[in-house]
């Protein structure tokens, strides 16, 4: 953990940037309602939170914010390899990109980001 970091609110640090990019604005506009529509079943959805408030973290490094942008807009589209409505199988593809975008920069996803991601997924459960 970096020093000086403290624990933040869900809003806290997650303000809009100047110059947003389309995968950000992408993310913003479709996340939460697709979050809350599925998280009942998705056994990744802490780990998908977790990546949400990293990728929307201020102090987050540029290449980092890129990568989980990919893989939580991927999450977002309506369109991917396997559609998501198919039972058992339909968010296989998701947890697949999300995992590897997690391996990838897993030193960057902070105990604060999970934190915040658990008290998240408490309130939409």
């Amino acid at each position: 953990m970096r020093s000086g970091r403290t624990a933040y609110s869900d809003t806290e640090r997650h303000a809009p940037r100047r110059g947003k990019s389309a995968e950000e604005s992408l993310v913003r506009r479709g996340f939460w309602g697709k979050l809350r529509r599925f998280a009942a079943s998705l056994p990744f959805a802490e780990d998908l939170l977790a990546a949400y408030y990293c990728a929307f973290d201020r102090e987050t490094p540029g290449h980092v914010r890129v990568a989980l942008l990919g893989a939580l807009a991927y999450f977002v589209l309506p369109f991917d390899a396997i559609p998501d409505m198919l039972p058992l199988f339909g968010f296989t593809d998701d947890a697949a990109v999300l995992a590897t975008a997690i391996k990838l920069v897993s030193d960057s996803i902070l105990p604060e980001h999970r934190e915040a991601a658990r008290r998240a997924l408490a309130r939409i459960q």
